[in-house]
């Protein structure tokens, strides 16, 4: 097989193998509607995209976060902005909880994986076996979803996480006190599901135990839907979602995407080996093995080679009109004062040259070669027809 061939080959197998890996990996991420995460990105049932979108239809500026916590400072302290962390799918960490707690803008905490916050805002989260939510005046008669966690009140001033301290990481967090609670959900039972908090530098803490509420499916079929937007308008005219817990990050470039893909999925381990033996395998081949051979020894064809070569084809093919035409349209072309082809007919053009023509041979050449052009030409007669041209030639050539 030639070098080419070989380079061909493997990247067509390489690129083969890239887009099989790629489609395998677009359909393993592929996101269904029993996606459980309660992001504002999903439109299933168990999404969050329901608020969001309804926000932006009233007029709210709604803005999907996807860094760290400690980058929230810059969009949390501008007015009228609420963050709100809805049912992480991953558990806020000691430190993030105790960051998004002193975040200086209102926070809507939803759920019992962001207990990390709400723990420095004096309430744990608790699950329950499910119970009826009594209605609040927002929900218009309309019943709510069965709560399956509530809240409950500590008493500490100040939560010390040692988890952490294996690495030498002690998360200390002061518990504030609140000017005002109100009760905005509660079971049946007098549980408290949802508590709004006011604090006396004027910020609002709203933590609502079951981050249900929020779902696509809670919102449009029970009474959560008017509760929800309540928690934001009027008093907010922008919004600010947690997606980062939600496992969407910033987005980067594609190479970048494709080399980090690579490196964690076995299918991109894989392409690396075969491209690996792949470029072993033509460094190998590139080096040439054995005794010096010779080159091969291409030489051009001479002017009488390329003659002798369409002569061949035009008697294989039984073009002996063809070949006289020729000739014709050569010395055309030579006693033309431009010497370039000159198109028309070639018969007028003959019968032009009589008058030309000052002896016997020269006239005997031309009526000899007018006779061959206006009939069929025999492989012989192609040999008197370039004499003629040769003869007329001789007569007619600049002097």
């Amino acid at each position: 097989m030639r070098p080419r061939a070989e380079v061909a080959v493997g990247a067509g197998i390489l690129v083969a193998l890239g887009i099989g890996a790629a489609a395998l990996g677009s359909r393993r991420a592929r996101v269904t509607d029993t996606d459980p995460r309660r992001s504002s990105y999903l439109s299933g049932p168990s999404g969050a995209r329901g608020f969001a979108d309804a926000l932006e239809l009233i007029g709210v500026r709604v803005t999907r976060h996807r860094r760290a916590v400690e980058s929230l400072d810059t969009v949390a302290g501008r007015d009228s902005t609420l963050v709100a962390v809805l049912g992480p799918s991953t558990r806020l960490t000691p430190l993030e909880g105790a960051r998004v707690a002193e975040l200086p803008a209102d926070l809507l905490l939803a759920g019992e994986r962001a207990e990390a916050a709400a723990i420095c805002l004096g309430y744990r989260i608790n699950g329950r076996p499910p119970t009826d939510i009594l209605p609040p005046a927002s929900a218009g008669g309309a019943g709510m979803p069965r709560a399956r966690a509530e809240l409950v009140r500590h008493l500490a001033g100040s939560i010390t996480d040692s988890s952490g301290a294996a690495d030498g990481a002690t998360v200390t967090c002061t518990v504030p006190r609140p000017i005002a609670v109100d009760t905005l959900l509660r079971t049946r039972g007098d549980r408290p599901v949802a508590l709004g908090l006011t604090y006396e530098d004027g910020r609002r803490v709203v933590l609502v135990a079951d981050d249900r509420l929020f779902a696509n499916r809670a919102l449009r079929t029970t009474g959560a839907g008017p509760f929800a937007l309540r928690l934001v308008v009027p008093r907010y005219a922008a919004v600010v979602f947690d997606e980062l817990h939600h496992g969407y990050q910033a987005s980067g470039s594609l190479a970048g995407e494709t080399l980090d893909w690579s490196l964690r999925s076995p299918w991109g381990w894989a392409v690396w080996q075969v491209a690996l033996v792949g470029l072993v395998g033509l460094l190998a081949g590139g080096i040439r093995f054995g005794p010096v051979r010779s080159a091969i020894e291409r030489r051009r064809r001479s002017p009488l080679e390329h003659v002798r070569a369409l002569a061949t084809a035009l008697a294989a093919a039984r073009g002996h009109d063809v070949a006289v035409r020729l000739m014709v349209q050569g010395l055309r072309r030579r006693l033309s004062r431009s010497g370039r082809a000159v198109r028309g007919d070639s018969d007028a053009w003959l019968e032009g040259l009589g008058p030309s023509l000052q002896s016997e041979r020269g006239r005997a050449a031309l009526a000899e070669l007018t006779t061959l052009t206006r009939r069929p030409t025999r492989a012989d007669e192609v040999l008197e027809a370039a004499n003629a041209v040769e003869t007329l030639w001789e007569e007619l050539k600049p002097r």
